[in-house]
């Protein structure tokens, strides 16, 4: 699982080629993230959109002690709000189809690597097999009166993983909403787009290669897809990575063993009609290997490309359709 709510720097950019007089830009840091977004409008709406990104926060955010979801870690509050059922109702969905490859309840080995929002402690296979007593999604559920219900009260949930896709759909239905159809919309590297670029063609959006770097964003194209009223999103442990006990710990986590993932994936990108579902794909597959994640893309059916570790690339024949000459 992806752990931090934001990644540093983007793993997708945008190409923009010239930018029409109607096109206003907004750009800023949330959740220790950049984001940016372009859209065709007469009026600025900025503050709209720093609203819908506070309502996300205030419901998925394990880094707010005000949230929704950080009162039902501590079971101060279970009442479910309408995003958290909304992020839950599509977690469930990827994690049946994964096999449990996405799971937003590994937020106690999330925290334990020191990739969450409570402190690392040492861990060992005794801890790991301790945390796991309490970890898994089809342990929860909602009930009709709209609470979250979980069997052991130990258990917490961190969608850092999926948070920053459903905010790019959430500022999409905003801008709908208000009559506003062209649009990108990129918070750390995941991306929403409807309607026309500047351009009036398709929005390019320039896939970043999974180049390692742990102190600075290194952005190398490796190729560049042309989208319309779709989400995508890339995951990988090249940006986001710590050196411990002299080996190199990557934040993604195999919900099988409990422990950092081991994968032949440097990176994994997919799109879909919604941001946070190709956030959660993506994030599923790098918990596995590529065997199991080509298994994964091809039942969904989802335009995909992996980036194996030795430098292989595969893509859905979908994926291929929407790649662009440079």
């Amino acid at each position: 699982m992806k752990t931090c709510f934001g990644l540093l720097g983007s793993l997708i950019i945008l190409f923009i080629n010239s930018c029409a007089s109607s096109y206003r830009t907004s750009e800023g840091l949330v959740w220790n993230t950049a984001y940016h977004i372009t859209y065709n409008s007469g009026v600025d709406m900025t503050d709209s959109v720093m609203a819908v990104l506070k309502a996300v926060e205030m419901s998925v955010s394990p880094f707010n002690p005000a949230s929704t979801v950080s009162k039902i870690n501590n079971n101060s509050d279970m009442r479910v709000d309408p995003y958290f059922r909304e992020v839950y109702e599509m977690s469930r969905v990827v994690w049946d189809e994964s096999n449990g490859a996405f799971d937003p309840t590994l937020a106690p080995l999330i925290n334990a690597y020191g990739f969450g929002y409570r402190d690392s402690i040492h861990v060992d296979e005794q801890v790991i097999d301790s945390i796991k007593e309490f970890v898994g999604l089809g342990r929860t559920g909602i009930t009709e009166s709209g609470e979250l219900q979980k069997n052991d009260p130990r258990m917490e949930f961190n969608f850092s993983a999926i948070a920053k896709g459903y905010a790019c759909d959430k500022v999409a239905e905003m801008f709908i909403a208000n009559g506003i159809t062209d649009f990108m919309i990129e918070i750390g590297g995941e991306i929403t787009v409807n309607g026309d670029n500047p351009d009036g063609e398709k929005w390019r959006i320039s896939v970043d290669a999974p180049v390692e770097s742990a102190d600075r964003v290194v952005h190398k194209s490796q190729t560049v897809i042309a989208l319309d009223n779709q989400g995508v999103a890339t995951s990988g442990n090249y940006r986001n990575y710590r050196d411990k006990g002299g080996r190199r710990i990557g934040h993604t986590i195999d919900p099988y063993s409990g422990g950092p993932a081991i994968t032949d994936i440097a990176s994994v990108t997919v799109v879909a009609e919604t941001c946070m579902e190709a956030d959660a794909y993506a994030t599923a597959c790098m918990a596995v290997g590529s065997d199991r994640a080509k298994y994964i893309l091809q039942h969904i059916e989802l335009p995909a490309m992996l980036v194996l570790t030795d430098g292989t690339v595969w893509k859905t024949p979908s994926f291929e359709e929407l790649e662009q000459d440079r």
